[in-house]
């Protein structure tokens, strides 16, 4: 299963309806379990980014098609990053020549 994290920033809609947010995380848990994929974590943060989640998936279309459902309900703008645990990055450096 492949893991991704997504870096994201509020929209002004998202930033007026903060105190939603917790509800929202939960609402983005089951709509990620909908689409096959699992949330390991999901941190409010400080600095460039307001929302980091750790999600994994064994589908690329369903992560992708979470991103993209996220994405339309208007209420953050991300950046998603295919991640590589110590396993995956042995593999990778096995195929080098």
């Amino acid at each position: 299963m492949a893991l991704y994290v997504t870096l994201s920033n509020f929209t002004e809609q998202g930033i007026k309806a903060i105190k939603d947010s917790p509800k929202r995380a939960e609402a983005f848990r089951q709509i990620a379990a909908k689409h096959g994929v699992k949330v390991h974590q999901i941190l409010w943060t400080q600095g460039q980014y307001d929302l980091i989640t750790i999600t994994e998936s064994d589908d690329e279309f369903g992560a992708n098609a979470l991103a993209l459902s996220m994405a339309a309900l208007g209420n953050v703008r991300g950046q998603t990053l295919k991640a590589y645990d110590a396993a995956d990055l042995a593999k990778i450096i096995a195929k080098m020549v």
